[in-house]
């Protein structure tokens, strides 16, 4: 049975906004809020069980914003208690070009973005940085673990074959953390 493309579109960009639930760069996020979102395009593939959103894709709530040139929605339907309420369950959301999640003074950027909601990660690949304030790190990956709230940047230059994933030279992480100042 085929899911109305209202229902479905939201239950997708509701997932999404799930994401930040736990994560240090998107700390106390009320995933409970109104979703709201903005596009060029919007697809539904059904046969092939995804929604694909693109053209400057914009997803709100709560005070954090993701902004992607595409988003795909990986779904499948279940027994009709999906996380959505309308049956659909949502396993993965895949966000390219130029991924930008912001929440405050915290941001995560990167070229591509995978969110797996079975195993509660958010992977972001290529030219990834991660600032809070003044403090950032770069690197080739960010690793999001919703569950434990930890976060990891590491020097990985593949993006797995992901076109537009650009390596870093060397492999490294670099970071640069403000130091308060003190009184001798």
């Amino acid at each position: 049975m085929k899911k109305p493309l209202l229902l479905l579109t939201l239950g997708a960009l509701g997932a999404l906004s799930h994401a930040g639930a736990g994560a240090q760069v998107l700390k106390n996020h009320n995933s409970n809020a109104p979703v709201n979102f903005t596009a060029d395009r919007i697809e539904v593939q059904d046969r092939a069980d995804r929604v694909v959103v693109s053209g400057n894709v914009e997803v709100t709530q709560a005070g954090m914003t993701l902004n992607a040139a595409r988003m795909t929605v990986a779904y499948r339907n279940g027994s009709g208690g999906g996380s959505n309420g309308s049956g659909v369950e949502i396993d993965r959301i895949d966000a390219s070009g130029n991924v930008v999640v912001t929440k405050g003074n915290e941001t995560a950027r990167g070229n591509v973005a995978i969110y797996d909601l079975n195993s509660r990660l958010i992977t972001m690949l290529g030219n990834v940085s991660l600032t809070q304030g003044a403090n950032r790190l770069t690197g080739g990956r960010l690793v999001i673990d919703l569950t434990s709230g930890r976060s990891t940047v590491d020097g990985r230059s593949s993006g797995g074959g992901v076109p537009g994933v650009a390596g870093r030279a060397g492999g490294r992480v670099s970071g640069t953390f403000t130091v308060p100042q003190r009184n001798n």
